[in-house]
């Protein structure tokens, strides 16, 4: 893992002078690099937490058996949705959008559009993770949907992604205030076609100067024949764990094989762009809540332990300064205290919204035991949902409550009682 060389083409390059990451920058830098395009798959946000659909024992299929399926992508098929939308209302509320933080490979992306060489991303990931790390919406192409928009399947009326969330997060079946049809994200379940913007966008790929193919095992089509539409003078890179597609049969196809997120490291060190990568990138921290980060590792996990060791010797650190003159050791007592009860309180009522799976083993999986709410369409002709992204580790999390509670000021005893002297005067 970690692996910056490229597998061994027999064969000589044309445009790169080498199959490896120098090389790969070397011609970025070149005045003939100017449309770059991105193609990413579900191995890209598993760094975030994420599954993926088909890894044997922590992919998405396997871990579905608490959802009563006859079989695991049943809750995708449109037509079993409409027989039967609980399964889905109830995964979707574990994969919504707010739980989880952008990867370094996801900044990777908004880094080539703020230096002008991402022409189009094309996304399989439904998590909208690419928005929320900040590449810019006209850039981006949701290959099979995403959760940013939703309509009802009958008569595609737009539904507001306020109440669309609030329902979901409930565990509530939205049905559409027009035909009382169901309503769903826009997400392309199986049986569906994929979206208009990514039929029109797909011939774009003959003007590529570069493509990036990054997390993907490219076994999905046609996502996975986007590889072929680009011209033979165009490098293909793909960053994965493992080999994907025919990328390595061209002689400007380069292979980097290691996790995601490290390759992408190596290559912003080499452009340069390494403290960028880092900056943007901590502007999506928040706080996230807890069973995120036990499920799984959020992209640049080493990074942020060492902001979150940080936070605790900062803690420590106020706890262990002299008092000032006129502070009791009860005061303090009090205070330590509190802290601590603000913490826990706040830490409980994260753990409220844990119970994914409460509302599917209360109903035995029957879809009509569950409320059913209907939205109005907006007024607006689309919604476009604000979400908020997430933290990287649970020590984090805590650390970030502790500092939260302790920025509140309390009161000082020896002032109240100066301020009551006064008032008594």
């Amino acid at each position: 893992m970690g692996n910056e060389a490229s597998t061994p083409y027999e064969g000589s390059t044309e445009v790169l002078k080498g199959r490896d990451i120098p090389s790969i920058v070397k011609y970025m830098k070149s005045k003939k690099c100017k449309k770059v395009f991105v193609m990413l798959g579900a191995g890209v946000s598993t760094a975030a937490g994420i599954p993926d659909f088909r890894s044997p024992e922590t992919g998405l299929y396997a871990n579905l058996a608490r959802l009563n399926l006859p079989y695991p992508e049943a809750v995708f098929e449109i037509n079993y949705f409409r027989q039967n939308p609980l399964p889905f209302y109830t995964l979707a509320r574990e994969l919504y959008p707010g739980r989880f933080r952008p990867t370094l490979t996801h900044t990777f992306v908004k880094l080539l559009a703020d230096h002008s060489y991402l022409d189009t991303c094309f996304t399989q990931n439904i998590d909208t993770l690419e928005r929320q790390a900040g590449v810019p919406g006209d850039k981006i192409v949701e290959a099979h949907g995403s959760f940013a928009d939703q309509h009802c399947i009958e008569c595609h009326a737009s539904c507001d992604s306020a109440k669309m969330k609030a329902a979901i997060e409930k565990g509530d079946i939205v049905r559409c205030v027009q035909c009382k049809g169901l309503v769903k994200p826009d997400i392309v379940f199986f049986g569906e076609s994929l979206p208009p913007l990514f039929q029109r966008t797909v011939p774009r790929l003959r003007e590529a100067d570069l493509l990036f193919v990054i997390g993907t095992s490219l076994k999905v089509h046609p996502f996975a024949s986007l590889t072929d539409l680009v011209p033979e003078s165009c490098p293909r890179v793909l960053i994965n764990m493992e080999p994907a597609g025919n990328i390595g049969s061209r002689p400007d196809d380069v292979v980097l094989l290691g996790r995601c997120d490290e390759v992408v490291r190596k290559l912003t060190r080499e452009l340069g762009w390494e403290n960028e990568l880092d900056r943007e990138w901590r502007k999506t921290e928040i706080l996230v809540p807890l069973d995120t980060l036990e499920k799984g590792k959020v992209g640049g996990e080493k990074e942020l332990v060492a902001e979150s060791e940080k936070e605790k010797e900062s803690v420590a650190a106020k706890h262990s300064e002299p008092e000032a003159a006129g502070d009791s050791e009860a005061t303090v007592a009090k205070e330590e205290a509190r802290v601590e009860a603000e913490v826990e309180k706040l830490t409980e009522q994260i753990a409220k919204t844990l119970d994914i799976s409460r509302d599917v083993s209360e109903s035995g999986g029957r879809s009509e035991d569950t409320k059913t709410v209907e939205t109005k369409p907006p007024e607006t002709s689309s919604s476009v949902m604000s979400t908020s992204v997430t933290g990287a580790s649970a020590a984090s999390l805590r650390g970030q409550l502790h500092e939260r509670v302790t920025a509140t000021p309390t009161p000082d005893p020896e002032g109240l009682k100066e301020q009551k002297e006064k008032e008594k005067l």
